[in-house]
């Protein structure tokens, strides 16, 4: 690859790479476009000074990694800096721009284009609409990519799984480095609050209880469980609810109503419309397709 300038309608570009620089490409079928996560292109650019891609659209994430020098990013009104050992994720279905930072000259970086159903819940934990580079080390970096190298070379059917396992396995590695570390006063909050709702699931629960016995405000405690739980207070503890009542639901003969009121829901009607909204099937459904794990003996069994 050497320096070239073109423009194809919605994309125009500068390809100032070395030769050393790699594209790698594949045309996934439709059994691959079912996977949750799918690597249709990636490479290693040795981008010089001239660097510069403008794009209107693609349907596809971008997963940039700098190995030396620095790189922008600008996209939606904001731009960034990507600096060395900083990823980002970028969802390219919306206009962008990247290109070398000009007061270093080079950028080589590592990318990605992903896509799949998996992505969309991913780039929301890595705060993708909002352009937000996190640091990782290359070690952590460089065998995922090297991974999704070999696989987009390979005739094997699994190729693409190993591809889109590697680059999911990249994406976890970033939203885990996300944040500052919590302070061990928000863990003990959380802890509290975890404990609180565990304990008392089957009661009216509320966020102000919750946040009196942790000693934060409750606004707080939200902050608190969505940076290190990922969800809000409310959902951990209906989530904690409907994972009671598949416990009953599998080992037990306990009638649907009853179960309800032993895990706190407010009838048996709710409790129904929540486990559904939740699996996709009625608590009924779930019974049916569940194997007893301490079946009734039968007579002559068990003697």
């Amino acid at each position: 690859m050497d320096t070239t300038t073109s423009e194809r309608g919605a994309l125009r570009y500068t390809m100032d790479v070395e030769g050393r620089s790699s594209w790698l490409r594949t045309t996934p079928g439709a059994e691959e476009r079912q996977l949750p996560f799918l690597v249709s292109e990636a490479g290693a650019f040795y981008a010089r000074s001239r660097f510069t891609t403008e794009r209107a659209h693609k349907e596809a994430y971008l997963v940039f990694y700098t190995l030396g020098g620095a790189g922008v990013v600008e996209q939606g009104g904001k731009s960034v800096r990507l600096e060395r050992g900083q990823a980002l994720l970028m969802d390219c279905r919306e206009p962008q721009r990247y290109f070398t930072a000009p007061d270093r000259h080079h950028w080589y970086h590592l990318w990605m284009h992903v896509n799949g159903a998996g992505m969309p819940a991913l780039a929301e934990a890595l705060g993708c609409s909002t352009l937000m580079p996190v640091s990782l080390p290359l070690s952590d970096v460089s065998p995922r990519f090297d991974e999704v190298f070999e696989a987009l070379e390979s005739p094997e059917r699994i190729a693409p799984l190993r591809a889109g396992l590697a680059a999911h396995s990249l994406l976890v590695s970033m939203a885990q480095a996300m944040g500052t570390p919590a302070t061990e006063a928000e863990r003990t909050a959380v802890q509290v609050a975890r404990e609180r709702i565990e304990s008392r699931y089957r009661e009216n629960v509320t966020l102000d209880d919750l946040a009196s016995v942790a000693c934060v405000s409750p606004s707080y405690l939200i902050r608190l469980f969505r940076d290190q739980l990922g969800t809000t207070p409310y959902n951990y503890l209906l989530r904690y609810r409907i994972t009671r009542a598949k416990e009953l639901l599998a080992e037990t003969a306990m009638p649907i109503d009853q179960i309800a009121r032993e895990t706190g829901f407010s009838s048996a009607s709710n409790f129904s419309y929540r486990f559904r909204k939740m699996e996709g099937q009625s608590p009924s459904s779930y019974r049916a397709g569940t194997p007893e794990l301490f079946p009734e003996p039968v007579d002559g069994d068990g003697q």
